[in-house]
């Protein structure tokens, strides 16, 4: 079994570098498929209207081989749209947050001081509850999947529908210090909660309250729990990890130029895992077999490694909408290009580009001109950066559907799948 396993691994990794130099190879490559656009099959174009949801820009595109899954509007992926969910299961979801509330503000606690009781109320209800609410729903919809039938009884499912707010909360703390690093102007089509009048820098004293709520909902709730321990351990590791994440980020935007031969795809990656992957993906699904009883090492290390595959992809979709997808559609205003951030279409761009297109990434990249921003996007078109990560969606799909298969330790593989095709608006 060992020399199986360990030939499957080497089979992944020459997968994943045959990938990587395919998306690498330049434009001078006459006979790249991952290059060059298939012209040969014919694409019906849909009529363009503001209720595609395409930039009209974009709708050029569908020329390639196939269009982007992560522009059609019937499929807009996770990134987008969020976690596909009953309704029924939003509404219990969604039932529970007004306890959660009560329970911080209204139960005799601090009645010395009930202007931060009100804020707090405020601060909550205002940020949390708005997103999409993927890491919630995914830790809900983990647990009721892991669960023997016979324990999923109302007070455990609604236990997981909490231990799902608390990932809430964890995740509106990182974007709250987030988007005062990045000086964001809106999250979730609504201004950044920093960008209030009343709120300026004192968000960042409002993230850490978001915490201490957090942690206090989880004593609350399961503090008599056997795996307490371990979930409070997750919380903690997680939120090093994402620490450590914002710290690479951030050390590559410290200066007004960013210095773009510290972009690489081993740096990108590691940012992508440390601010991303680990607590959008892992985490929900972690807390979820604790929750259930499973604290197998190796049955965690395998789904850790799958969950580390689908949280880089999941950010480069990010990358991708930040630039190409349509703020009406998903809540925001694109900023990568004008922050300067290190992300996969810049490192793809900067491994393709010939000299004098790297001057042009040296020149207008981290510029806020608008001016500066439409020539590093015609660039990325001239590039066929958009066809390239067609390219590569489609590849890692089928890379990840190979690894779910692999699994061995008793993990149902229609949880991964699941979450899979809700990354790539897909089915199976």
């Amino acid at each position: 079994m060992y020399s199986t396993k360990k030939s499957l691994d080497l089979l992944i990794r020459i997968y994943k570098n045959e990938i990587r130099r395919q998306i690498s190879k330049t434009t001078s490559v006459s006979n790249s498929d991952a290059m060059a656009p298939r012209l040969d099959q014919s694409v019906n174009k849909p009529q363009q209207n503001d209720e595609t949801g395409v930039p009209k820009k974009l709708l050029k595109l569908q020329k390639y081989h196939r269009f982007l899954s992560t522009l059609t509007p019937q499929e807009m992926p996770m990134a987008t749209r969020g976690l596909a969910v009953s309704k029924d299961q939003s509404r219990e979801f969604m039932a529970c947050f007004p306890d959660i509330i009560r329970d911080l503000t209204e139960t005799g606690k601090h009645n010395d001081v009930p202007e931060a009781s009100k804020w707090l109320a405020k601060l909550l209800q205002y940020n949390v509850p708005n997103g999409k609410k993927n890491r919630g729903l995914a830790t809900v919809l983990a647990y009721k999947m892991l669960e023997k039938p016979e324990n999923l009884t109302p007070e455990n499912v609604h236990l997981a529908n909490i231990m799902g707010w608390c990932t809430e909360m964890f995740h509106t703390h990182e974007w709250l210090l987030n988007d005062i690093l990045d000086g964001a102007e809106t999250r979730r089509g609504a201004p950044c909660w920093h960008k209030r009048p009343e709120v300026g820098l004192s968000g960042i004293n409002d993230a850490v309250l978001v915490q201490a709520a957090m942690y206090s909902t989880l004593k609350r709730y399961f503090s008599s729990k056997p795996y307490y321990k371990n979930v409070l351990e997750t919380f903690n590791e997680i939120l090093m990890k994402c620490t450590i994440g914002r710290f690479m980020d951030n050390s590559l935007s410290k200066t007004d130029k960013p210095d773009l031969s510290q972009f690489t795809m081993d740096k990108y990656g590691a940012i992508t895992k440390y601010k991303r992957a680990y607590y959008t993906f892992q985490k929900p699904v972690t807390l979820a077999l604790l929750m259930s009883g499973v604290d197998d090492p190796e049955t965690h290390r395998q789904a850790k490694t799958i969950l580390l595959e689908m949280g880089e992809f999941f950010q480069i979709q990010d990358d991708f909408l930040d630039c190409f997808g349509n703020p009406a559609v998903t809540g925001k205003n694109g900023t990568d290009i004008q922050d300067g951030k290190c992300t996969w279409l810049a490192v793809v761009a900067l491994q393709r580009a010939t000299p004098s297109q790297k001057q042009i990434m040296e020149e207008h990249y981290g510029n806020s001109a608008p001016e500066s921003i439409a020539r590093i996007k015609d660039l990325y078109e001239d590039l066929q950066l958009p066809h390239t990560y067609s390219v590569f969606e489609e590849t890692r799909y089928d890379l990840l559907r190979t690894q779910i298969q692999q699994v061995t330790r008793g993990l149902p593989h229609d949880l991964f799948f699941k979450i899979l095709d809700n990354i790539f608006r897909r089915n199976v």
